[in-house]
């Protein structure tokens, strides 16, 4: 569910064509909202990952080797053969702009690229053309829309944040999550659901390496509900051991022993 900020961040970032970074904790959704605009505009969603040590390669294009060694061997193909189409393969942001329908481009994660390419991506973002040397410029059919995550791993540029409009997404509150589990899993009973939602959220406020996000707090419900569990009073050992939905690293899962889960579970109910 958007907020009216985040409404009119992701209105304004298609009547202006500018990219939208989005920017919060791991967990909160932030991919979800692209998956979400490229349902709404009925259109394509091109994802690029974004990891150290990303390069132009990986991006944008590849040449297949293999197929050329293959074809020089088979019937000597010549170069101008040799770097036509079907020798290419397109990496996101190529076939991002090679769509004759605009595409959702997501370029999940910015922050965890290196600023090289960070700075290599404010290039393709300004102009939307890509240079192949072997072949020419490749120029945008249609304008990707774009949206761009950051977890804040590291500080991004002010170039980049210049280029784009910008968004920041917390933890939804109470009442939002509530929502959210109901609209993922209509068949759960009302009592759990809260009590769901009321844990998770005190968990997040508890010393963790990572905060359980939202897909995590609707696994957790999945496991419960396949368990058969309808109040987390019950079971308290069942409901323990389901944690591992919730808790990732072996430091958080020792933070919320039995006692801590007990206490949680009391301010839920």
């Amino acid at each position: 569910m958007a907020g009216e900020p985040l409404a009119m961040a992701l209105h304004l970032s298609l009547a202006l064509q500018r990219p939208l970074l989005l920017e919060g904790p791991a967990g909160v959704g932030k991919t979800e909202i692209a998956k979400a605009m490229s349902e709404v505009l009925a259109t394509r969603l091109i994802r690029l990952q974004c990891y150290e040590g990303l390069d132009s390669s990986h991006a944008i294009y590849e040449w297949n080797y293999q197929r050329q060694l293959l074809a020089i061997r088979a019937d000597g193909a010549s170069e101008d053969e040799l770097f036509g189409e079907k020798y290419l393969l397109r990496r996101p942001l190529l076939e991002a702009i090679s769509q004759e329908t605009s595409p959702v481009l997501l370029i999940d994660e910015i922050d965890r690229a290196d600023e090289e390419f960070e700075a290599f991506l404010l290039e393709v973002l300004s102009d939307f053309q890509i240079t192949i040397p072997e072949t020419g410029t490749v120029r945008a059919k249609s304008r990707p829309v774009v949206i761009l995550t950051a977890n804040g791993t590291r500080d991004l540029s002010d170039a980049l944040r210049r280029r784009c409009l910008y968004s920041y997404i917390d933890y939804p509150g109470h009442s939002e999550e509530l929502e959210i589990l109901k609209s993922r899993a209509p068949g759960l009973e009302a009592r759990l659901a809260a009590q769901i939602i009321g844990v998770v959220q005190s968990l997040r406020r508890e010393d963790l390496e990572k905060k359980p996000g939202i897909a995590e707090m609707l696994d957790w419900a999945a496991a419960l509900s396949g368990l058969g569990i309808n109040d987390l009073g019950n079971d308290r050992s069942v409901v323990q051991a389901t944690l591992v939905c919730l808790l990732k690293t072996s430091a958080d899962s020792a933070a919320v022993p039995v006692e801590v889960m007990d206490r949680l579970i009391g301010r839920a109910a």
